[in-house]
């Protein structure tokens, strides 16, 4: 044993005070081995002795008599600490203490400039072996905290055992600490600028969380899964390409379906059986979730997270939410999950006022809150949040092999004066109503996306007039692949909600979204918002008798997969569930008994069949060559004909609609090519429960010119319908 002089003082008054109130501003400078490395100080609440032991050498530390959960005695080399709890149990572990740092100074560069692209790889918490010990690195981004310390079971959730390292002027802090495995439980303990205790704060680059009610982030492995979608992967820039059919199924993953018995939401390897499977037997090709970053309130349906950069517990692990991917992918699908970059909760554990200070947020009401949702608005001009977005955006692409996002509520983030009464939102430096910042953000996280993922589709919900959403950045636009028409789904829904006698004074709703159809890479949302909050659901909307609902909604539908631009469909639309959607029950499966319901189901998947079979119906949606009105002016009869074009030596597409109750017979409807056309897809069909008035198969054209075509062809066309013709070709 080593002859040190014991009664040697190492700490003042001072530093003794400050450390056991847990306000030293650089803990590593007074715990652990000493520079000149003569002496050991540990404080360990709730020890009554304490040695240093390594192979050879044993020796006790003294408590200090200012506070006796402070140790101080000669060091050792490669030490241990055994420490004595009040109980009497007798336990060794590692002191933190003696542990250099983790994070390099080029990491603290990247982030200090705001450009820190794998951000979630230098913070958070992250299992390691550092200096040849194993544990858990924990780093986090707050600058204007004065001490910020890892609380959790493992140390009673006292935040004087565990204060973390400054990192200079980054802001950054982090310790590793020895032992500690996956599924650990913690939160960060912060001081604010001003000495304050503020409430305990979950990670805001947790991997994980505890389950909702409880706020705690969890140790979580994000790179355990084997993946096997390279195949997938390798061929994914041609599935998700403007020319592609894209038939999406839009998901909430907890209300989708419910284990029989005890009513729980499905998990996430339940799902990648059950719901991929039923997706894919549907023909959609891509899911998209709804968000799946861990948020505290399941009314929010994820749409105010807080984790973001954790998988919701409530279904699973992240490595179980890698494995749904997966096997998505190996079923032929796509995953797009919807992202919240625009807002987050007011909730005390998350990053309202993280270290005492509008960190994330703007300090003024009327930039940094949300009057209609409650919300915080992220301060998009910072260069550390705009980093922390793009970084998350990056992540799930990379991480969980995503194929997509979806940005929630582009319109809020776009405008200043979003929801905002005159005097309560502030201009930009020009005067107007842009937020440049949240533009150059968006652009930002779409190149980066792009560049990293090649192949992936960053997808608008934008419900403004915005130019340009969908041009490449370099050509002054925001970069999106793809942009919700929103304008398109509201006419065609409130047109469709009328009773069939009022359709002919809404003529225009039904045709006027082709006059802009082309001017972004659009994609038809009938989404869940469309069937909640008194809405009621795409079924219910349609006008008439339970026969005439279900007439109406195959007609919809059969507009909707004839009209140029992606599909995008909401989970128990696709069956025509009566009910408005609830989040805490599963779908109406049971309504399939009614064949007309059955009926539905068949009618869409065949849709997604021929959608996908026909190219003219997916090549041409973003182009106006893709389309052309065959008749667009009959107001009266409220028959509507077009022609969708693909390629040259595509098989032309002619879809027809009479969207009234009435029968039309010998209707004659002008068609571009002389010849046989198959009749293809009829929503008449007794496939689909209906009468079977259609043409035994095809129909042959005359040369009786019509509509300005040169030949066309008599129809019957039977009520509340939708007719699908491809040219028959040798």
């Amino acid at each position: 044993m080593p002859d040190e002089d014991t009664s040697h003082p190492v700490l003042d008054a001072r530093q003794v005070r400050l450390l056991s109130q847990g306000r030293h501003p650089d803990p590593f400078s007074v715990l652990g081995p000493t520079e000149d490395g003569r002496h050991l100080v540990a404080r360990i609440p709730g020890a009554i002795q304490l040695w240093a032991v390594n192979a050879t050498d044993q020796v006790q530390l003294e408590p200090h008599p200012q506070d006796p959960e402070l140790f101080t005695g000669p060091a050792l080399p490669y030490y241990r600490l055994r420490i004595r709890w009040a109980s009497g149990y007798v336990e060794e572990r590692e002191d933190p203490y003696r542990f250099g740092p983790v994070i390099g100074e080029f990491d603290e560069h990247l982030i200090g400039e705001g450009e820190h692209r794998s951000l979630w790889k230098a913070l958070g918490a992250h299992l390691i072996t550092h200096e040849q010990v194993a544990g858990a690195h924990f780093a986090l981004w707050a600058p204007n905290a004065r001490r910020v310390s890892v609380v959790g079971d493992f140390n009673s959730w006292n935040g004087t055992a565990h204060p973390m390292r400054a990192r200079g002027a980054t802001g950054v802090w982090e310790l590793f600490l020895p032992g500690l495995d996956e599924g650990a439980v913690y939160k960060y303990e912060i001081l604010g600028p001003d000495g304050e205790l503020l409430p305990l704060k979950a990670d805001p680059v947790g991997f994980g969380s505890e389950h909702p009610p409880a706020t705690g982030s969890v140790i979580r492995r994000i790179e355990a899964h084997d993946w096997r979608d390279g195949s997938w992967l390798a061929r994914r820039e041609q599935i998700n390409s403007v020319n592609a059919p894209i038939s999406i199924y839009e998901v909430h993953l907890g209300s989708w379906r419910r284990t029989e018995g005890t009513g729980q939401s499905l998990s996430y390897l339940q799902l990648a059986t059950q719901l991929v499977d039923y997706a894919a037997d549907m023909g959609f090709t891509h899911i998209e979730v709804l968000p799946v970053t861990e948020h505290p309130f399941d009314g929010s349906w994820g749409y105010q997270p807080i984790g973001l950069f954790a998988p919701t517990i409530r279904y699973g692990t992240p490595q179980e939410f890698a494995a749904f991917v997966d096997a998505a992918h190996q079923r032929g699908l796509g995953v797009i999950a919807d992202w919240v970059p625009g807002h987050f909760p007011t909730d005390q554990h998350g990053l309202g006022r993280f270290d005492g200070t509008a960190l994330y947020e703007h300090l003024d009401p009327r930039e940094g809150f949300h009057p209609d949702w409650n919300t915080l608005i992220y301060n998009y001009g910072r260069p550390e949040v705009r980093n922390y977005l793009v970084a998350n955006a990056l992540y799930w692409l990379g991480e969980y092999h995503l194929d997509g996002l979806r940005v929630d509520a582009v319109a809020s983030m776009i405008n200043r004066d979003y929801s905002r009464a005159e005097g309560e939102w502030i201009a930009n430096k020009d005067g107007g109503n842009e937020n440049y910042e949240a533009l150059d953000f968006l652009k930002q996280t779409n190149v980066a996306s792009y560049a990293q993922h090649p192949g992936i589709a960053m997808i608008a919900e934008d419900s403004t007039a915005y130019p340009g959403v969908t041009r490449p950045v370099d050509a002054g636009g925001l970069g999106f692949g793809y942009k919700w028409n929103l304008g398109w789904m509201n006419d065609s829904l409130e047109y469709f909600g009328k009773d069939p006698v009022y359709r002919k004074h809404h003529h225009n709703q039904l045709t006027f979204g082709i006059t802009y159809a082309f001017s972004e890479n659009f994609l038809l949302p009938i989404s869940h918002d469309e069937v909640v909050h008194g809405k009621g659901s795409m079924y219910s909307r349609m006008p008439g008798s339970h026969a005439d609902k279900l007439g109406n909604l195959k007609a919809f539908y059969g507009y909707m997969w004839g009209h140029p631009g992606k599909k995008l469909l909401f989970m128990g639309q696709e069956f025509g569930q009566p009910a408005e959607w609830d989040y805490q029950a599963q779908l109406d499966w049971n309504i399939l008994d009614d064949p007309g319901h059955a009926g539905v189901q068949t009618l869409v998947q065949d849709l997604n069949r021929i959608y996908r079979e026909q190219p003219a119906l997916h090549r041409g949606d973003a182009r106006p060559e893709g389309f052309q009105w065959l008749l667009v002016d009959d107001i009266e009869h409220q028959v509507f004909a077009w022609l969708r074009r693909g390629e040259p030596g595509d098989p032309h597409v002619v879809v027809v609609l009479n969207l009234t109750p009435v029968e039309r017979t010998g209707f004659r409807i002008g068609f571009p090519v002389a010849g046989r056309w198959v009749e293809a897809l009829n929503t008449d069909s007794e496939r689909y429960h209906g009468a079977n008035r259609g043409h035994g198969g095809a129909i042959e054209t005359e040369a009786v010119p019509s509509g300005g075509e040169a030949q066309s062809a008599l129809l019957t066309l039977p009520p509340l319908s939708a007719i699908y013709f491809v040219e028959e070709r040798s």
